[in-house]
């Protein structure tokens, strides 16, 4: 059960951020997997049973929804070769992550954050979605109001098409969304102190609860538009 990150979870961060190499982490590595992984699979752990039953196709094994602490430095400048930060994805099993549909959540120095969204950008999906918008706005604004987005503290964030222009007819409050490049929806501003105990779950189950309309709505577009 999730409890809560730790000052030794910021520590090991911390640390690993000055001390970023290998024989550092071989040496600390019992206090990563005690101090930051052990805490990470308990929350992915506490969270599986939601999101099985948001999307029974969801990928909740905690070795696959937890990013690596390694990175990818093969077309970076930065060849550090270790995250300061953690995070984990639940997303359809086997489906590749570039584009994937996904709920998230984010911790490390000076870092929270949790949402739903796509990684990257996914023309197919979206351009579904404003066909959507443009066929049915009315049924759009309606799930839309029903998150409640401002009083559940949640914003709508991406990159956007400036340029592109709604059809005569869509709403002015749907302008945003219909110029959507890629988009997800996530927590504004988190109080950080929420990483240090199991309130942290409960913050991200209640938003997570409030997000899986708009989730499955996304997810059937992902689906008409994917191979099988």
């Amino acid at each position: 059960m999730f409890d809560g990150f730790t000052d030794d979870s910021i520590q090991f961060f911390l640390d690993l951020r000055f001390h970023n190499y290998t024989e550092y982490f071989h040496e600390q590595h019992d206090r990563y997997v005690e101090h930051v992984q052990q805490p990470f699979y308990a929350l992915i752990e506490d969270l599986a049973p939601l999101m099985l039953e948001i999307d029974p196709g969801m990928e909740v094994r905690p070795y696959k929804c937890l990013s690596r602490i390694h990175r990818d430095t093969r077309f970076s400048r930065d060849k550090s070769p270790y995250r300061d930060h953690h995070w984990f994805l639940f997303r359809h099993a086997a489906e590749p992550r570039e584009k994937s549909l996904f709920f998230f959540g984010e911790f490390g120095p000076e870092r929270l954050a949790w949402g739903m969204g796509t990684w990257g950008e996914n023309r197919e999906v979206m351009d579904q979605f404003r066909k959507k918008i443009a066929a049915n706005p009315e049924g759009i604004m309606n799930l839309i109001r029903d998150m409640r987005l401002p009083e559940n503290h949640l914003g709508l964030g991406g990159s956007e098409f400036k340029r592109l222009s709604p059809p005569v007819g869509v709403p002015l409050m749907l302008h945003r969304w219909y110029r959507a490049r890629e988009l997800y929806i996530g927590r504004t501003d988190p109080e950080y102190s929420l990483a240090f105990s199991s309130a942290l779950r409960a913050e991200m189950e209640k938003d997570f609860r409030v997000m899986a309309p708009f989730y499955r709505l996304l997810r059937g577009l992902y689906d008409e538009v994917s191979p099988a």
